[in-house]
């Protein structure tokens, strides 16, 4: 059980520094959001610590248009 705990603790923890590292690049500015921006700022928390030794995960994607 003690073992579940500290691996919660990491995560949460891996996915703050990301959520930091996001921040810092500023994908939190802005008011336009699409699914590329959208994407990029989930990979960067996902990403954490790595991002601080060279990982810069970006996200390109197109939402299909509706037809006319």
């Amino acid at each position: 059980m003690r073992g579940t705990s500290i691996f919660g603790v990491l995560v949460v923890i891996w996915l703050l520094i990301g959520a930091i590292a996001a921040g810092q690049r500023g994908y939190y500015s802005g008011d336009d959001k699409n699914c590329a921006e959208a994407g990029t700022i989930l990979v960067t928390i996902v990403a954490g610590p790595l991002n601080y030794i060279g990982a810069n995960p970006k996200v390109d994607c197109e939402l299909p248009q509706p037809s006319e």
